[in-house]
């Protein structure tokens, strides 16, 4: 089935249709059905960018820190509320808090900001030539189109660094910020597990057990999600029970429009080790 009509796509997009029944302020939205006992916190991040955007919609998400202080409930939807710190003419702070009846399940600090002209460098390596369809993976809560030539399940240790390339369905410029954020929490722990031999993203629940605790991403320009983006991710610790791992995501032609971090609980189980 193509990705513009896959289930899991229409799945997304009606995520992230956040509704307002309680005043502009305070949204409601519902979860995907994905099958797993807790929410992926994807979902959380682009829903709490949707919340930010339509709170303040003359701005552009600059920075979202999220914290995640306990599992989300798949079956209740998710109360989002939003609080404006500030807003003046260029700059605004929010803060959104991701609720349900058993607490808080997620906080985020959203700051926004009106484009503005100014010099403009940047400093990153070069982005290779695309890979061809043979790359092509499924990386099932994803659903568009990824390629990569790495592999998060090979049994063989590895660096801990990982790229992949990704294209979703046309979609709505508006949501563009949202799916990134959503695309940024799937990798970063896979990536983290690179150089242990024999374990693998795949793992998770018998090897391993893992939980974002916290995750950040900073958009620097304006991009497109239904044109080619690479994530470029490397993870530098692992040590103590918790992971951590960096990404930037870059055009096609190199421009580097975002970045994130993310830190993970993650615990080898004891056969593991």
């Amino acid at each position: 089935m193509p990705f513009a009509t896959s289930d899991l796509w229409d799945d997304l997009l009606a995520c992230l249709d956040l509704r307002a029944p309680f005043g502009s302020e305070v949204f409601e939205a519902r979860n995907q059905r994905l099958g797993h006992h807790r929410l992926f916190g994807g979902q959380l991040l682009a829903q709490s960018v949707r919340a930010a955007r339509l709170s303040c919609p003359d701005k552009a998400v600059k920075s979202l820190h999220a914290l995640f202080p306990r599992a989300g409930r798949p079956e209740e939807p998710v109360r989002y509320e939003v609080a404006r710190h500030h807003e003046g003419g260029t700059f605004a702070t929010l803060a959104v808090t991701a609720r349900q009846s058993h607490g808080v399940v997620a906080t985020a600090t959203v700051s926004l900001h009106t484009p503005e002209d100014g010099p403009a460098h940047q400093a990153t390596d070069p982005v290779p030539a695309l890979l061809g369809p043979e790359h092509r993976v499924e990386l099932r809560l994803l659903p568009w189109e990824t390629r990569t030539a790495a592999d998060l399940d090979a049994p063989d240790a590895g660096p801990p660094d990982f790229e992949l390339w990704m294209r979703t369905p046309a979609a709505d410029p508006r949501l563009f910020s949202a799916l990134t954020a959503y695309a940024t929490d799937l990798t970063l722990i896979g990536t983290a597990l690179r150089p242990l031999k024999g374990v693998g993203q795949g793992d998770a629940g018998a090897a391993f057990t893992s939980a974002v605790t916290s995750h950040t991403v900073w958009f620097h320009r304006p991009f497109r999600t239904d044109d080619w983006l690479l994530l470029r991710q490397h993870s530098p610790v692992l040590a103590h029970g918790r992971c951590y791992g960096r990404g930037d995501v870059l055009t096609r032609d190199g421009s580097l429009v975002a970045s994130y971090a993310q830190e993970a609980l993650l615990r080898l189980a004891r056969e593991a080790v």
